[in-house]
């Protein structure tokens, strides 16, 4: 391929060299490559996060090795992912090969993630993973060390561990349902993209709810980037669903929600969805998205000391809340202490210390388990809930759960269609 065309199947930028406060040269800087789809918003929580970092880093007079200070300088590495696994292979190829990046945060889409990883794995180049949740990004970790050492998941949690956080919410919309409207058995509807990292996630639901009491009535797969989901939410207010379980990433987060509420389906919407994790959801959904409960990573609760201080100055500078993919904010955090603690910026001496994170970031408390994924559970990474109330985005949960309540936390509220619904009844 020449060289013109290949650069013409990329987006790839190079930007700025963040040295607030040091005096070391340019020449001298650590190289991260920031790997998202930069056109869209996990792409611009991947960028987001990771300048912050550096600019933090940098401001504070940058990262030490062996006692000499080091700048960060991020490059902006726009995949492409959701429209093309070619584009972010070529991206990422060219960040390492072209840009001499030492290191890689982001990735989103697991169908590309995987592919990119490989790249990364061949080059060994450390990648920590912030967007890409399925569980065999980490499990080849375990099956082939050599090979795939050299990656780490900061977030988000994986699919199963999704899943098993899904679980708690969906049963705790489930008992507020026969509290407050008696009823017995909870219908569900599982609506989940067309996508690699959903379908363990759609697999596992269908064999847990029945366990849990819940009537599964059908299962919806639309295309991730669906602008009309009419017929799939007709469908489902036909069969008298209760819930409607969502498992999106992508933008068909905003039709579905947006038009189940112009429908007045009287059902609840959990689970997760990407879309509603950004401050834009509201005015995109023209306020029908009220009441929505998604999967979170980050609220104005205090996870950690942290939190707070992380959420309020990227909603100053950016606008918006921070959604999961900005926990590359996080990734470079504890590349900067792996290094640190290593002496030298190679792949195999920083590894052994990435394993030994036991760090309290922004998002959370953080540590990897034996397969390089981040590991669950209170006092480590929980997730979070939040949900739409009066255009409000509101951490719900945990509350309460193994312990743990979030400073800040509210109380989960059914959605006012579905009260009055059932309430004339």
């Amino acid at each position: 391929m020449k060289m013109s065309s290949f650069l013409g199947t990329v987006f790839l930028a190079v930007t700025l060299c963040f040295a607030f406060g040091c005096d070391v040269q340019k020449t001298d800087a650590i190289k991260i490559g920031v790997v998202g789809p930069m056109q869209f918003t996990q792409g611009e929580g991947h960028w987001n996060g990771a300048t912050m970092a550096a600019e933090e880093i940098n401001k504070a007079g940058g990262l030490s090795v062996k006692g000499t200070k080091r700048t960060l300088e991020v490059i902006k590495v726009d995949s492409n992912e959701f429209l093309s696994i070619p584009d972010a292979t070529n991206a990422v190829e060219l960040a390492i090969s072209k840009y001499k990046v030492d290191f890689l945060v982001g990735g989103f889409r697991t169908e590309a993630v995987l592919v990119m990883q490989d790249i990364a794995m061949d080059n060994k180049k450390i990648f920590m993973g912030c967007g890409a949740a399925h569980p065999e990004l980490c499990e080849r970790v375990t099956k082939d060390y050599d090979r795939y050492k050299y990656w780490f998941r900061v977030a988000p949690i994986n699919s199963k561990f999704l899943v098993k956080v899904d679980f708690i919410l969906l049963n705790m919309v489930a008992q507020a349902m026969k509290k407050e409207l008696d009823i017995p058995k909870v219908k569900v509807a599982i609506v989940a993209e067309k996508a690699a990292w959903a379908d363990p996630m759609v697999k596992i639901a269908q064999e847990t709810l029945p366990k849990m009491d819940m009537e599964i009535v059908g299962v919806w797969r639309p295309s991730p980037t669906a602008t009309d989901t009419t017929a799939e939410l007709s469908s489902i207010q036909r069969v008298g669903a209760h819930i409607i379980f969502t498992t999106f990433s992508s933008s068909v987060g905003i039709p579905l929600a947006k038009q189940a509420g112009e429908l007045k389906i009287p059902a609840a919407v959990a689970g997760i969805n990407v879309e509603a994790q950004k401050d834009g959801f509201w005015d995109a959904t023209g306020g029908k998205g009220d009441f929505g409960l998604t999967v979170n990573t980050y609220a104005r609760v205090k996870i950690t000391d942290k939190t707070i201080p992380f959420y309020d100055e990227y909603k100053k500078r950016f606008k918006e809340a921070p959604n999961y993919t900005a926990a590359t904010h996080d990734a470079i955090y504890i590349l900067k202490h792996a290094i640190e603690k290593a002496g030298t910026l190679e792949a195999d001496k920083v590894v052994p210390e990435l394993e030994k994170t036991d760090l309290k970031e922004s998002s959370a408390r953080i540590a990897f388990s034996k397969d390089h994924d981040l590991m669950l559970g209170p006092g480590y990474a929980t997730s979070l809930a939040t949900q739409w109330q009066d255009g409000k985005n509101v951490c719900v949960w945990p509350n309460g759960w193994e312990g743990v309540t979030y400073e800040g936390t509210v109380q989960y509220k059914l959605p006012l269609v579905l009260l009055e619904h059932y309430k004339k009844k």
